[in-house]
């Protein structure tokens, strides 16, 4: 294999471009080509063999789609299939072939067809006897194949995109006899974000000295791209994300979720709320996919919920936030994730929803191995929220002003007017009427950092968690729990009383609502339990005197005053010690 081949920035003048396919970009509003496009293209123009490394959202459809167009140009018969397309999933197969029509927008003579699993057979089958371009995933190209409605013994050029994931996917097998049905002499074009040793060995038995063109991955798909996360409670995601939402009000923006159900259920509680927003994920028809998607592209939903595999095929230029709903399973996911948003040197955002210091810690060590930065961001409030609509308020009453006001509602204020009424009032009283709707109401979430991590905290109120010694409970079982679910650090949590059916527990009273908030349906030991504020307190049991802990787990004496509302409880404490 031959070194990695870097090549300078071109413009798309000096790529010598037909005229036809130039004028194509032009109408796409693409300016200049992306560096996977200025080094590949002439690399496979010329018949090499190449391994391009590079990130989805760099442009690798315009590096291996023009050459390929180019050369079937340039063929005296093109009434044979003289390209093969590989890819992994259905909408990424439909992307490619919807861009290589932009390309072939003036091109006569080029008819790519895309082939994917969910379509009807029939229809394919009429469309690819007319093809010289198949777009597809292996296993339905294998269908065609079986079928002999595909033949292949005249390909010229086999492009495999996203090998890595097709691999993941299990179509090593598929690829591998679609490849051996082409003609030897075939030129072979394969881009992979990553390099596993089943991708090395693929090249080995198809590639013929390959070039491999690398760019760098991880500076291309994030440089642009505004990283950042916010720290919630837990059981307060949902009403994070929609706050965030709210605030920020993207154009387009995708959720990223790890599973089916949960995907759902954002779009559910989204959609409740008056955001749009539908969800993509497997489980979904390849006809209601499309029209998720197709939604999605122009603006009719502008909030999409996905999951990973889903997201594989979302090819959208214009995304400007992703949002991480749950923490990805790795780096590789996490670049793939914001690599939706900030894509062809477009400036994007990304937001992690963490809660706890768990997920904070997982986040951070993805952030650490990209080699990458993240700021932590406040939670926007309420007042927040609405102050951001007023503007935007007065910028669209501003433009009104601007324009022409029709002379009938002139009248209208004059005869306001002389009725005595101020010209502050009057235009109070219209943009009430015109917003008041539009309003927010939302629930703020308590974020406040003074309130953790930090010592000399003095004002501490007290909740009840129905499980004690009984249920072999011990302190250190309690602190993990409110601090897996609270933004409460352990040295925060107070006193820790230990009875046979009851534990007793100091919480800073500025976070009493929140942990209560969180522990609805938490357990501990394995039980679930109920979590109550501790001011009229039942008698705990009589048979044992309490264990009494601060955070750390260690026995502690408190001789402090005993406040009123816990009275009777020291009593008995003091009786059966």
């Amino acid at each position: 294999m031959n070194n990695a081949i870097f090549y300078e920035d071109n413009t798309f003048e000096e790529l010598q471009l037909s005229a036809q396919i130039k004028r194509a970009i032009d109408d796409m509003g693409f300016i200049s080509p992306t560096p996977i496009q200025s080094r590949a293209i002439p690399m496979i123009r010329e018949g090499k063999d190449i391994i391009g490394r590079s990130q989805t959202g760099t442009g690798k459809t315009m590096a291996f789609a023009i050459p390929a167009i180019e050369m079937i140009q340039a063929l005296k018969d093109k009434s044979h299939v003289s390209a093969i397309i590989m890819l992994p999933t259905r909408e990424l197969a439909i992307q490619c072939c919807a861009e290589i029509r932009k390309l072939t927008r003036y091109c006569e003579s080029i008819r790519p067809v895309e082939v994917y699993g969910g379509a009807p057979m029939d229809r394919q089958i009429t469309r690819l006897k007319r093809a010289n371009i198949v777009i597809g995933t292996p296993g339905r190209i294998m269908d065609h194949m079986r079928r002999k409605t595909l033949r292949l013994d005249h390909v010229r050029l086999a492009v495999l995109d996203e090998a890595d994931e097709m691999l993941s996917m299990g179509f090593k097998e598929d690829m591998e006899t679609i490849l051996r049905e082409t003609p030897q002499d075939r030129q072979t074009v394969l881009f992979s974000a990553t390099m596993p040793p089943a991708i090395m060995s693929i090249t080995e038995e198809f590639q013929k000295n390959p070039v491999v063109i690398e760019t760098d991955n991880k500076k291309l798909t994030l440089d642009n791209i505004r990283q950042t996360y916010v720290n919630v409670p837990m059981g307060r995601k949902t009403d994070a994300l929609k706050l965030l939402l709210y605030y920020f009000d993207p154009n387009r923006s995708i959720v990223f979720c790890n599973t089916k159900k949960m995907a759902e259920e954002i779009a559910v509680a989204l959609s409740r709320d008056g955001l749009q927003a539908e969800a993509l994920h497997g489980d979904l028809k390849q006809s209601q996919r499309n029209t998720v998607m197709e939604k999605f592209r122009c603006g009719a939903t502008p909030i999409l919920v996905a999951t990973d595999v889903a997201a594989r095929g979302i090819d959208v230029n214009d995304v400007e936030f992703v949002f991480n709903y749950d923490i990805p399973q790795n780096n590789e996911y996490y670049v793939h994730r914001i690599g939706r948003t900030g894509r062809i040197g477009k400036e994007g955002n990304s937001i992690t929803i963490c809660s706890g210091r768990r997920q904070v810690f997982e986040l951070l060590e993805i952030i650490k191995r990209l080699k990458a930065s993240i700021e932590q961001i406040d939670i926007p409030t309420g007042d927040d929220i609405n102050y951001h609509i007023s503007e935007k308020n007065i910028n669209y009453v501003e433009d009104a002003l601007g324009g022409t006001i029709h002379e009938r509602y002139k009248n209208m204020v004059n005869l306001l007017l002389s009725e005595g009424y101020s010209l502050y009032d009057i235009a109070a009283a219209a943009l009430q009427m015109h917003f008041a709707e539009k309003e927010i109401k939302v629930t703020d979430i308590q974020t406040d950092k003074k309130q953790y991590g930090k010592n000399g905290i003095t004002d501490f109120s007290k909740i009840m968690l129905n499980i004690g010694r009984a249920s072999h409970v011990a302190p250190n079982h309690i602190v993990a729990s409110i601090t897996e679910r609270s933004l409460l650090h352990g040295k925060d949590i107070g006193k820790i009383e230990i009875y046979d059916d009851c534990s007793i527990v100091s919480i800073p009273s500025a976070s009493v609502e929140d942990v209560l908030d969180v522990m609805h349906g938490a357990k501990v030991c394995g039980r679930p339990v109920r979590t109550t504020l501790y001011e009229n307190p039942r008698r705990p049991s009589k048979s044992r005197s309490p264990r009494s802990s601060g955070a750390d787990g260690k026995k502690s004496r408190d001789n402090s005053k005993t406040p009123k509302t816990v009275k009777t409880h020291k009593r008995s404490a003091k009786r059966h010690g």
